[in-house]
């Protein structure tokens, strides 16, 4: 590489971190760089793709890839649990969590959102990018009432709306992936580039499945969930004491020693219902009545 076309790229890479990547601007720098005789037309040329490489990598994911990313997610948890199949329980289950959902900050989705319970003991929710939720039949045996139940759904939309999920998805992964996307390369589909492109897709799909299953998210993350739980309970009609009442059983269970599932992928429990108790004192609401929901949920579960 000449001395000329690495002091220029230098420039160039520090234009596009102060900058944001911006292609446009880049491409001024290169032309004047060309006209002064320090980088060729070819040079120029590879440069501007660079900088038109980055910035669209740099874009925030669209609603369409999230979808995909979401969908591609479920799959893999699928490959682990067996949806339970219960016609009725799941159009329940679907038509609270539906009710959270338009009560969101992000009501609509590019595939919507679907709810479904999973085959396992095991107490658990996952809350795949763009809309797909699984709740476990071992989460939906602590709840006693729809209000609860509502809890445990809007907590999950109240992930999909601050899109946590794409959050752990690693940067350079993502980056790699929508630069091929936009490649020559990708639209020729050679078999070498979309070989990368499959295996960069299926690492962005396990970072996700790895945070929901193994990990978890932050604290504050978890925090956030609730705080938006309560709003979209509130607006729904539910009442938000219900996520207090759900998670003083779960910091029972969690300070009892139980460390699986979410207990293990949830810290804090603890600290979680004191936040909710106090977010619910702030706002002064009051505890609703909820017999007509009581009794749906009875007559569901059975």
């Amino acid at each position: 590489m000449r001395r000329g076309l690495f002091s220029w790229m230098t420039v160039v890479l520090v234009m596009q971190v102060i900058l944001a990547g911006c292609a446009e601007v880049v491409s001024v720098g290169t032309t004047v760089g060309q006209q002064m005789g320090q980088i060729s037309k070819e040079d120029k040329e590879k440069i501007d793709r660079m900088a038109l490489d980055s910035e669209k990598a740099a874009r925030p994911m669209t609603e369409q890839e999230e979808y995909y990313v979401g969908r591609a997610v479920a799959a893999t948890i699928l490959g682990k649990y067996r949806v339970y199949r219960n016609e009725r329980l799941t159009r329940y289950i679907n038509e609270v969590g539906q009710a959270v959902a338009l009560a969101s900050d992000r009501p609509f989705t590019y595939g919507g959102y679907r709810f479904a319970v999973l085959d396992t003991d095991e107490v658990n929710a996952l809350a795949c990018p763009g809309g797909i939720v699984f709740i476990t039949r071992g989460i939906l045996k602590r709840a006693q009432n729809e209000e609860e139940l509502s809890a445990i759904l809007a907590h999950e939309v109240g992930h999909v709306n601050h899109k946590d999920g794409l959050g752990t998805i690693q940067r350079a992964r993502w980056v790699q992936v929508v630069t091929l996307l936009g490649s020559e390369a990708a639209k020729k589909v050679s078999g070498a580039e979309l070989a990368k492109l499959v295996s960069l897709f299926e690492g962005s799909v396990n970072d996700v499945v790895k945070t929901l299953v193994v990990s978890g998210y932050s604290r504050d993350q978890e925090a956030a969930a609730d705080l938006s739980a309560m709003t979209f309970m509130y607006r729904a009609g539910y009442d938000p004491y219900g996520l207090s009442d759900y998670l003083g059983k779960l910091t029972k269970e969690q300070t009892g020693g139980a460390g699986q599932g979410l207990f293990a992928t949830h810290p804090g429990m603890t600290e979680r219902l004191a936040k909710t108790r106090s977010v619910i004192a702030a706002n002064k609401w009051p505890r609703l009545g909820h017999q007509i929901r009581d009794q749906r949920f009875q007559q569901t579960m059975g």
